[in-house]
């Protein structure tokens, strides 16, 4: 009679597995979210030229906090572990951004 081998993956190891690596994911993704919504909230006047500047720095931070997240989600325990919704938030969120920049008056 041959044994079943265990993965190490159990299945219902997931869940907790998953918490405890979402958690600094998310807490990643909180500074991206705030300047985004600071992205979306700022009016711009035509002629300002300094706020653009702001505004565009803004977008690039957002652009390197999502990178920066994405190459987490790349290392093999991630990959592994969390579904693939946790790769659309940085999307969005750079989405959002660059169109923010894109829009400017």
């Amino acid at each position: 009679m041959r044994l079943r081998r265990e993965s190490i993956d159990l299945p219902e190891d997931r869940g907790c597995l998953q918490w405890v690596l979402g958690v600094p994911l998310g807490l990643l993704y909180v500074p991206a979210v705030y300047f985004c919504v600071l992205l979306l909230t700022a009016e711009v006047d035509p002629g300002d030229d300094r706020m653009r500047a702001d505004l565009r720095s803004g977008a690039q931070a957002v652009y390197f906090i999502c990178l920066l997240g994405l190459l987490v989600c790349l290392l093999p325990v991630y990959r592994r572990t969390m579904n693939r919704w946790w790769y659309a938030l940085p999307m969005l969120l750079a989405a959002v951004a660059w169109s923010r920049i894109a829009a400017l008056p």
